[in-house]
Order: structure tokens, then sequence, then C-alpha cells
């Protein structure tokens, strides 16, 4: 008794250091909006004496501001650098280039958060539990640990108070949305913010990420290449995420293997984000390489892949799935009836002619490589580099005239994770028929069972739709 009350003594003091610290990081919060909002008067006063504002200045100047911010709003910085003109481009330059990694916290913080979560006799419950983090990122950071039996674990442990952070980074992009709003722009992004803000919250309830770990296993379990960690709930908790530990070798490491190699890679890649989104209208909406990793036979060749964050996972209404495959068959068909039906079914209003033809400039980019019947690399004919920017330069162009149209909340994710998957392709150079795999895919799945198996395999997994 007398120790567990000396044990509550020592939280307390310990929690008191960290809540000063917690005011520094609400004080840094408190100048980095200042230091936006000073930004801002400065680009609307340019503006009002005449000026059209030197906006590579203005960049600079808001990197500045939120240099000194680790933590969500990189997120929010890779997000928007693959939206046409939901930031001018001047802008997405200067974000992507703050760091989107945070130092690792030391262990003193490791082992005050850790008793937090699973009680002061936490060490006893586990084997052996690394000090140094294995890896660190935006909201939290992951250690190696072992349990008795020597099951090999990944412990995700949350950062302190990432709900403040989360909400004072969303914060700041409200401030840069409406900033950018009032200076003519081509993309409406007052559905954006939401739709963002809603998966960001969703990111730090680790329950939910579990929940997702279940759902993938589910919607995957007929692909025995691909691997989803197993979790453990006895040693997990809301901010805590205790799963298995997948040993791989980073998807980068292969860039210069055989086309095999490669294209193995590239092919599993494309399935486990495809099968679930016609499937089950799932997708992972994050598909960056640093969330995969190749798992590799006795000689160390890859043999599958494994899946390890799901944090960022979206879930769509089964119209919203067959309104992306509507689109896809439309623009094969050239059949414009369709193809505007499934822009309305999107969510897009008010659709001139023009908007339209806009709209289809990027929609072919997009399933460009699953429009032909043929072997091809996804940048065909066009250098790695370049992929999309002539794209992305014509409707930006175009919707400065036409537009602005309003983007719906469900395509923000959809768009995301499409560039995202294109990005990991292009990384693995691979050479397939992506006509061919979607079409698989297609004729594996019915749509009009979308509906069904979406809401038996949410049931299992214990996931609630997203909002």
């Amino acid at each position: 008794m007398a120790g567990d009350y000396a044990w509550r003594i020592r939280m307390s003091n310990e929690t008191d250091g960290e809540s000063n610290r917690l005011t520094g990081r609400v004080g840094r919060y408190a100048k980095v909006g200042t230091s936006v909002g000073g930004v801002a008067a400065r680009m609307a006063g340019a503006r009002l004496l005449g000026g059209g504002g030197d906006r590579d200045a203005e960049a600079r100047l808001l990197r500045q501001a939120l240099g000194g911010l680790k933590g969500p709003l990189m997120k929010v910085a890779q997000l928007m650098a693959t939206i046409p003109d939901a930031l001018p481009a001047e802008y997405a330059k200067e974000l992507a280039q703050l760091q989107s990694q945070a130092p690792a916290m030391g262990w003193p913080f490791v082992r005050r958060r850790m008793a937090a979560e699973l009680g002061a006799d936490w060490q006893s419950r586990f084997g052996s539990f690394e000090h140094n983090a294995a890896a660190a990122a935006s909201l939290g950071q992951v250690h190696r640990a072992m349990t008795h039996d020597g099951q090999k674990l990944a412990c995700k442990l949350q950062y302190p108070d990432m709900q403040s952070a989360v909400e004072a980074d969303l914060t700041q992009l409200k401030v840069i949305f409406s900033v950018h709003r009032r200076m003519d722009p081509a993309i409406d992004t007052s559905e954006m913010a939401e739709e963002i803000g809603a998966r960001l919250r969703e990111e730090l309830d680790y329950e939910r990420e579990a929940a997702h770990m279940r759902l993938y296993a589910d919607v995957l379990v007929d692909q025995p290449d691909v691997r989803i960690p197993g979790f453990l709930p006895e040693l997990s908790t809301r901010r805590l995420l205790t799963m298995q530990w997948l040993d791989g070798r980073r998807l980068l490491e292969f860039t210069e293997d055989d086309l095999s190699v490669r294209n193995l890679l590239a092919t599993l890649m494309f399935k486990v984000w495809w099968l679930p989104f016609c499937g089950y209208g799932v997708i992972h909406g994050d598909p960056h390489l640093g969330n995969y990793s190749a798992w590799l036979d006795e000689t160390g060749k890859p043999k599958g892949l494994n899946l390890l964050d799901f944090g960022c996972i979206r879930v769509f209404p089964p119209k919203f799935v067959a309104a992306v495959v509507a689109l896809y068959r439309g623009l094969i068909a050239d059949n414009r009836d369709q193809i505007v039906s499934a822009y309305e079914t999107w969510g897009f209003e008010g659709l001139t002619n023009e908007l339209i033809d806009i709209l289809n400039i990027w929609a072919r980019f997009i399933y460009g490589p699953m429009m032909e019947d043929r072997v091809r690399i996804l940048a065909d004919g066009v250098k790695a580099g370049e992929y999309g920017r002539n794209q992305a330069f014509k409707v930006h162009r175009a919707l400065k005239e036409k537009g602005p149209v309003k983007v719906p909340r469900e395509f923000v994710f959809m768009d995301r994770a499409a560039i995202g998957l294109g990005s990991v392709l292009l990384h693995l150079r691979a050479e397939l028929n992506f006509y061919r795999l979607f079409n698989d895919a297609l004729d594996k799945l019915s749509l009009d069972g979308v509906a069904e198996r979406q809401a038996a395999a949410l049931e299992r997994a214990g996931v609630q739709p997203a909002l």
C-alpha cells in the first residue's frame, strides 16, 4: 500500500513536469498562430494595396512561421502537395521542406508514458523492452519489445497531449485555407479542412487503429503473400498499440533489384490498395514507402508484403465505390453521361461542360495506366520527376478561368492515396499491365455486393464507418 502511494506521488510529480513542458508547447503554438496571422496580414495587405504579392517570399515566411512545429501539420503539408491548387505551388514546395520526422523522446518520457497507460508494474509485463525508439513519427514513436515467451513486438506509443497538438495544427490550417480562398483560387477548400480534421482525429485513437488491423486481416484473408501484424489487446490502450513485430526490408532497398522482384512488390502494392477498395469500399489513405516492408524467403528474396500502419484508413459509402468504377468505364467508353453521373455521385456540384472537361484531365491522368491493355511503366514516356506536372498545370490554369470547383470531402483521401500508390510504383519502376490488374480485381468482386460485404466486415472488426 505504501509502495502504491509512493508511486502515485512520483507519477504526480512527473505529470507536473509534463504539464510544465505542455505549457511551453502551448506557448509555441500561440507563437506559431501569431506568426501565421502575421504572414496572412502581410499577404492581404499587399493585395489591398494593389500589389500581386511575392508568393515565393510569402511561402518562405510561412515555412519559417511553422518551421519549429513538429507534428500533425507535417502530414497535412504532404497531403496538400498532391492536390492541384489546394495551396499555391510556392506554398506546397516550401511546406514540403518541413521535417516530417519528430525527434524521439527519451527513456524518462517513455517510462512515464508507459506507466500512465499500463500501470506502475508495466515493465514486468514484457520479457524485454528497448529503451531507444526504433522509429519516431509525427504523432508517436515505436519501440521494439518481446513477450516472456519470445514473441517480437512493436509498441507504438503516442506523444503526450497530441489531441491539443492536432487541434492547434488544424487551427493553423484553417487560417492558411482562409487566406488562400480570398485570393481567387482554382479550388474551394472548405470541405477539405473538415475531411482532414476528421481523419487526423481518428489517427489519435489507437483502439480504432487496432480495429483497422482486424479489418484488413479480414478483407485480405485470401492473400497469403500479404501479412498484417497481430494485435495484443492486453498490452494496448487508446494511446498505446502493441502488435506483432514483422521482420522485413524497406521497399526502397529493392529499387535496383531485378525487374521480377520489382514487379512482384508493385503487383502486391496494387492489390492491397485496389482489392479492399473495390470489394469493401476501404482504402489505405497514406500509402507511402515507410508504411510497408517486404518479407523474405529463405534465400533472402522478397516473398510478400508487410502492412505496417493502419492509422489512416478511409471507409467510403458503397455508392462512392460504384462511382469510381463508373467514371473509369465512362472514360474508356467516352460516355459523357456516365462520367457526369459519376462526378455528381462523388459530390461535385454546379458542373458545367467546361468544368467537366477540366476534371477529365485529372481523371485521365489518375486512371491512365489502367486504361491501356498493355505492359507499361507508370510514367510511360515521361520522366518520373515530371509525371503528373503537365496535367496539374493544365488543371490549375483552366480552373483559374472557369472555377473555382468545390472539392468534395470523399475525394480528398481518394486522390491522396492514388497519388501515394503511384509514387511507390514510380520508385519501383515496375513494368506491368495495370489494365489487367484492375479489371481482374473488378471481375473477382461484385460491385452489387459491396454494401453487404462492407457492413459484415466492419461489424466483425468493430470499425465504425467514417463520418
